[in-house]
Formats: C-alpha cells, structure tokens, sequence
C-alpha cells in the first residue's frame, strides 16, 4: 500500500548494528543500541530496535484510538493508553515479531471499547504496514 500523498517523512541512521547507535538527520533523535542478553548480548544502557518499534506502534496507534473515539463521539472519563508487547523470536528461516496492543479506554463499556479499538486497527499506519506479516493481538483493558 503506497500513500496518495506524504504527509511526513523522515530519515534515521543506524551505525555498529544492535550495538551501536541510531540518529535522525534532524538530530531530534540519538540513541545508543544494546543487544539485550536474552539475545545473547551484553545488554547494556541501550535501547533496542523492538523497544523502539514498540514505542512507535503504541503512539502511533493511541493517536488512531483517539481519532476514532472523537469521529464516534465516544468520550473516555481519563487519558487513554496503548502498551505495545513486542515479542521476537525464531521462524524457520530467521526471526519474525508478535506484538499486542493492550489499550485502555477508562469508563468506556468494553463493547464500544472493541470497537473503537477494532477500527483504530483499520487506520493505523503501524497497523496497515504490519497487516499479514506480524501477528498482532489487540486487547482492551
């Protein structure tokens, strides 16, 4: 799937792999890269390219969650919140993700709740890119 138009667009460099570091060209982000040592790596003060992608699909897909609250006049009573689990391991040829999506729509019903989050799924950009190719559980809390 390609966008009719781009919106956004930027760019980050990783250098030295798992253990090394990732930098946007616009310098609004820097980190340091660790292997974790469930990995079989050092571990470290470093982040990791799934905490990374965690970050992103949580933010990413809160913001689709508020979008379809507000389309759908649905009003949580407090701030709503997505955790990502990214999980990685071995597929017979190489490592693939599974990540749930655990969301919190505070004294939103649970049936409206699945359904907000149910069409967040649909216009997530993380979600539409991931569609087929991770397996993703969505779960309202």
């Amino acid at each position: 799937m390609t966008p009719e138009k781009i919106l956004y667009e930027t760019e980050v460099t990783a250098t030295g792999g798992r253990d090394g570091k990732a930098a946007s060209t616009d310098g609004l982000l820097s980190v340091s890269l660790s292997l974790p040592k469930s990995m079989g790596g050092p571990g470290g003060e470093g982040t990791n390219p799934e905490q990374l992608f965690a970050a992103g699909y949580a933010a990413c897909f809160l913001g689709a969650v508020k979008l379809v609250a507000r389309t759908r006049k649905v009003v949580p009573s407090a701030e709503p919140s997505v955790t990502a689990k990214v999980a990685m391991g071995p597929v017979p040829v190489g490592y693939a993700l599974a990540v749930e999506l655990k969301v919190n729509l505070p004294g939103v019903d649970k049936s409206t709740a699945e359904s907000v989050v149910a069409g967040a799924h649909e216009r997530c950009p993380y979600s539409n890119a991931t569609r087929g190719n991770i397996a993703v559980k969505l779960t309202v809390i």
